[in-house]
């Protein structure tokens, strides 16, 4: 190849010598099916039925001209088969599934099923008394019988089990179990007839297959090992190597979302490549045959499946490792392309519910960006002077992105601008921590203290990871919100091939670099050099950390302010704390004990020094207690209490205490939440924007002792009380006339916050409101013009199940 040639070439190029016979098979299997999931069984039978018109009638002019097409047409015309038939027929199956009907109704139903997928945690920020972690589970299962309203219904059909974690978190791929509970319509593309919220523990519970129960153990001992690494560490270790997500923290799991790299949790083709390749490495030094090699590979790779266990992501990885496999076994070179279609062809025609998953899409797409422009790419590079190994670490994130970033963009409704760096830098640890991992797995049940080792080899790759990804998501400008959907997806694309075009051509070329370098000068000063946030001045803002509180209150020391109340989940208030350029908090304040108010205080210790953490009287619930106490003393951090009258002061800011004034002898196990939140810690700061009353959680009982005591009130800025709830007196209000209303609240939460007899009392008191679902973080500010509120304006999306 030229070293100068044009990377427009480089993209023509990379189709050359590919052999693309078996791609419309493919093609004609997955937009065949994926058309029948969207609109209907009869439009997959159509389409497979041109495809075998089609493939004849083409077959029969390439035989006459002895065409290398004619065993291509020939895939065309059984997958064409395979789509009209056996295909279109299990999608007309589940459409007319007796379950679809029931679920429709809402019937209660129970049900012998056999569960096909480990249970999926679904995780959830604390709230009240409810602690973050998880609640619920998510089951694929198959239906054995049903009985629906004392009727029993003829189904075979795919079932989704919405049931509580306790008693269902540990059901293995095989066993029958029975559930009772609610049908609700299933949602989305796909061949699930219905979804049954279950009631109850399982009963009646089958045994798992040996290998399953095999599998998990050494699950389970992977887990146990890890125990020896850092919190952080060891929830991620299994992550990567048995996509093993149930003890990652939330905060680390979403810094790899936002940077990008929620992939490498996700068993994938990369996680097969590493065993097998690592395998073939082996026996290759050991100048093992071909043939045997692939044979060793491939029970490797069959026991990996096993161990990862039957989800869509693990079987589409394990059969485009199979056929890569059987091509190094039968010694055919540049089969990677067709390894793809086939792979393609055959799991939707076993499976139809693929061809409408993300995932699938993104494995594939990601699969032939490497396979088609990587290479070349990498040519291009070396070509220009970059070192091989350095042009294929960026050729490979850089083809994986291109490929994806339409589905991700349609998916997700944003874009992740850091993905390529970030992945480019997790790239040369993946293989060692999954290799140590895997090893660790298999190693530890038979010799603990060499598992041990294995894992804590693990541990600056994990480490090194982690780092990544939280400096991804913490960079300005990291995620930029997209279009969801299909129009979003279009759009991308679109994007991608105007791009695409104009790297083509030389002129095109040259305006594109003029345009991205404008740009970065413009965009670098702006977001980065003197950027919109934190406003100047700013005295006090509300952080938005989802469906909680976190005030933070500026003093007359750059980089100093008290945090009052800290979030339901680690990672929200920690982000907001960087953003505003917060390295020293000489005091954190819990207003009280429930999860949404001290479920972030973790977070705010780490890269910052913390002088000490105030309470209040409550000790309830005793859990948070317990974990407020033990957090404290584990860091050598003082914990006091704050009584009513007491003072504090910092340059530019001082805390006034009080509440609470209302009262319980309740015992701790004896308190509810309202008492709970009545026994909030009631705060007057003084700001340079003026008087700001920070209220907690109270309701009408401690809004009424506070006015009946006869404590100042009066305030230019209110910390509306509990989220904006109903529970807020309007005569509350008026004592305290705020010219500004802080509202701190979740956007799409489901308890009516903030409601809105709240907030019409509030605009009828004059108030200015300001809100964190709507606005984001919301800064108070005093200016030449007087008192203003100033709003980041990227509000956090909608608690995540």
């Amino acid at each position: 190849m030229n070293p100068s040639a044009d990377p427009s070439e480089v993209d023509t190029a990379s189709w050359r010598g590919q052999d693309l016979r078996l791609v419309p098979a493919a093609a004609t299997a997955w937009l065949g099916t994926l058309s029948g999931l969207l609109g209907g069984w009869w439009i997959t039978m159509l389409c497979g039925a041109a495809a075998v018109v089609l493939a004849i009638a083409a077959g029969v002019r390439a035989r006459r001209t002895a065409s290398r097409w004619v065993a291509g047409l020939g895939a065309l015309a059984v997958l064409g088969v395979l789509t009209a038939g056996p295909v279109a027929l299990r999608i007309r199956a589940a459409e007319h599934d007796d379950l679809r009907a029931a679920a429709a109704r809402g019937s209660d139903a129970t049900m012998r099923v056999v569960v096909t997928e480990r249970p999926r945690p679904v995780r959830g920020a604390g709230y009240a008394d409810r602690q973050t972690g998880t609640r619920l589970v998510v089951i694929a299962a198959t239906v054995d019988a049903a009985v629906v309203s004392e009727r029993k219904v003829d189904s075979a059909g795919r079932i989704l089990l919405l049931a509580p974690a306790e008693g269902w978190t540990d059901l293995l791929p095989g066993q029958q179990v029975t559930a009772s509970g609610r049908l609700a319509p299933a949602e989305g593309a796909e061949l699930t007839v219905a979804v049954l919220s279950v009631r109850g523990p399982p009963s009646a519970l089958g045994p798992a297959p040996w290998w399953q129960r095999a599998a998990e153990s050494l699950r389970t001992g992977l887990r146990a090992l890890c125990t020896v690494l850092p919190e952080e560490q060891a929830g991620l270790v299994p992550g990567l190597v048995v996509g093993d997500t149930s003890t990652l923290s939330p905060r680390v799991e979403r810094e790899f979302t936002d940077s990008g790299m929620s992939h490498l949790m996700a068993v994938s083709g990369g996680n097969v490549a590493i065993v097998c390749g690592s395998i073939l490495l082996l026996l290759r030094v050991l100048r093992v045959g071909p043939r045997t090699s692939a044979a060793a590979a491939a029970a490797g790779l069959a026991g990996f499946v096993v161990l990862a266990g039957p989800a869509p992501s693990v079987l589409r990885a394990g059969v485009m490792g199979a056929v890569g496999l059987l091509a190094l076994a039968l010694g055919r070179r540049g089969s990677a392309l067709p390894a793809l279609a086939f792979a393609v062809a055959g799991l939707v025609v076993t499976d139809p519910a693929m061809a409408a998953d993300f995932g699938f899409a993104l494995s594939v797409l990601a699969t032939a960006g490497l396979v088609l422009l990587a290479p070349r790419w990498a040519e291009w590079l070396v070509g220009r002077g970059v070192p091989s190994g350095y042009a294929e670490g960026l050729a490979i994130p850089l083809a994986a992105f291109v490929m994806t970033a339409p589905v991700i963009a349609g998916m997700a409704g944003s874009v992740s601008l850091v993905s390529v760096v970030t992945n480019l830098l997790a790239a040369p640890v993946v293989a060692p921590a999954t290799v140590f991992g895997v090893l660790a797995t298999v190693v530890g049940p038979w010799w603990p203290s060499a598992g041990r080792l294995l894992v804590q080899l693990t541990e600056p790759e994990a480490s090194w990871l982690i780092t990544v990804a939280r400096h991804g998501a913490r960079t300005p400008g990291a995620v930029v919100d997209w279009p969801d959907g299909w129009w979003g997806g279009l759009l991308a694309t679109g994007l991608l091939v105007v791009l695409l075009v104009a790297i083509r051509l030389r002129h095109a070329r040259i305006l594109l670099a003029i345009a991205l370098a404008s740009g970065l000068l413009v965009f670098v000063p702006v977001r980065v050099l003197a950027p919109a946030w934190p406003p100047a001045s700013w005295s006090a803002v509300a952080c938005d950390v989802g469906q909680g509180d976190a005030v933070v209150l500026a003093t007359a020391e750059p980089g100093r302010a008290i945090l009052v109340d800290t979030g339901p989940e680690p990672g929200p208030v920690d982000e907001c704390l960087s953003r505003l350029g917060v390295d020293r908090v000489p005091l954190i304040v819990l207003s009280h004990l429930h999860a949404d108010h001290i479920g972030g205080l973790e977070s705010v210790f780490e890269g910052r020094s913390v002088g000490a953490v105030a309470v209040g009287p409550g000790r309830a619930p005793a859990w948070a207690w317990r974990q407020v106490a033990d957090e404290t003393a584990r860091r050598g951090i003082p914990l006091l209490e704050l009584g009513i009258g007491q003072r504090l002061d910092w340059s530019g800011l001082s805390l006034d205490v009080l509440g609470p004034r209302y009262v319980t002898r309740r015992s701790v196990l004896e308190q509810d939440g309202t008492v709970i939140n009545n026994g909030s810690v009631v705060l007057r700061a003084g700001t340079p924007a003026g008087r700001l009353l920070l209220t907690g959680d109270v309701e009408l009982a401690a809004q009424a002792d506070l006015m009946a005591e006869g404590a100042d009130l009066r305030s230019e800025i209110l910390k509306v009380p509990h989220h904006g709830s109903r529970y807020t007196a309007p005569d509350f209000l008026n004592a305290v006339a705020p010219r500004v209303a802080l509202v701190s609240v979740g956007a799409g939460n489901t308890y009516g916050h903030p409601n809105k007899s709240t907030l019409d009392n509030l605009t009828a008191a004059g108030a200015a409101i300001g809100r964190t679902d709507t606005d984001g973080d919301t800064a108070v500010v005093a200016d030449a013009r007087g008192l203003a509120l100033m709003r980041r304006g990227e509000p956090r999306g909608p608690p995540r199940s």
